[in-house]
C-alpha cells in the first residue's frame, strides 16, 4: 500500500510538472483567453519525429542562415495561439552563452521548435542534465545536439588558467575545471584553443551519451545525441564525428 501512495505521488508530480513546462497553466491560458475565444482553429506546424528528420532540418535551417535567406518561421499569431496550451520541439540545443551563437538563428527556427539550454562552454551540471533529460523524456524529443563554437571565450580561460596556474574567481573555476579534461596538449596557441573546442564538445557529447535514460533510447534508435560547432567565419554548422 506504501508503494502505491509512492507511486501515485511520482505521477502526480511528472504531471505536475509536464503540464507546467509545456505551458498549459491557468496563467498563460487566461493571458490568451480572448484571442482563443474568437480565433479559428489552426493546425501546429509540422515536426521532425525522427533523429534524422530533426538534423535534416537543422541542416536546412542553417543553410538559409548563412545564405542570408532567413524565414523566421512560426512567428505568426496563428502559431503563437497554439503554443499557449501545448510545445511540442524537436531538438534539445547545448550551446554556449555566447552573444554570437544563438541557436534559434544559426539554425533559423522559431517559436516551438527547439529546447534550448546555455552554459559557457556547453557545461553540465545537474540543472543542465536535468533540462535535457525533461525535453527527451517528458515531450520525446529525437535529437540533442551539444554546439559548441570557433572562438569560444570560455575554452580560451580554461586553456589560460591551466597555462598560468591561475584560480578563476566565484564560480568561474567551476568552469574551467569541467573543460580541463578536453584541453589538447598537443599543439600550441590558437590552435590549442580551436582542438579542444571541439574536444570539449565531444566531452560533453560522450557525457550526455551515457546518462542510462538517453543511452536506452540511443539504443533503440528514438534518440540521436550528436556534437557540432559552428563557425564564425562562414556560419556554417559542422557536425563533428
Amino acid at each position: 500500500m506504501n508503494s502505491q501512495a509512492t507511486s501515485h505521488r511520482g505521477t502526480a508530480r511528472r504531471t505536475l510538472l509536464r503540464t507546467a513546462l509545456t505551458g498549459a497553466t491557468a496563467l498563460g491560458v487566461g493571458l490568451g483567453a480572448t484571442t482563443t475565444a474568437t480565433a479559428a482553429p489552426v493546425t501546429a506546424p509540422h515536426r521532425p519525429v525522427t533523429p534524422d528528420e530533426a538534423l535534416r532540418e537543422l541542416a536546412a535551417g542553417n543553410r538559409r542562415w548563412r545564405t542570408y535567406r532567413e524565414r523566421h518561421p512560426h512567428e505568426n499569431p496563428a502559431v503563437r495561439r497554439t503554443l499557449t496550451t501545448s510545445q511540442h520541439p524537436f531538438a534539445v540545443v547545448l550551446g554556449c552563452i555566447d552573444s554570437r551563437v544563438p541557436p534559434e538563428l544559426v539554425f533559423d527556427q522559431g517559436l516551438g521548435d527547439l529546447m534550448t539550454v546555455r552554459t559557457a562552454g556547453e557545461v553540465l551540471d545537474e540543472a543542465v542534465l536535468g533540462s535535457v533529460a525533461y525535453g527527451v523524456l517528458e515531450l520525446g524529443i529525437p535529437l540533442v545536439v551539444v554546439l559548441g563554437h570557433q572562438s569560444c571565450g570560455a575554452v580560451r580561460a580554461a586553456v589560460a588558467a591551466e597555462q598560468s596556474g591561475e584560480h578563476l574567481p566565484a564560480h568561474m573555476q567551476y568552469l574551467v575545471d569541467q573543460i580541463g579534461p578536453a584541453i589538447d596538449h598537443d599543439r600550441e596557441g590558437d590552435a590549442r584553443i580551436d582542438a579542444t573546442v571541439s574536444a570539449n564538445v565531444r566531452l560533453v557529447r560522450s557525457r550526455l551519451a551515457a546518462e542510462p535514460e538517453l543511452a536506452a533510447r540511443i539504443a533503440t534508435g528514438v534518440l540521436a545525441v550528436v556534437g557540432a560547432r559552428y563557425e564564425l567565419t562562414t556560419q556554417a554548422v559542422n557536425r563533428l564525428a
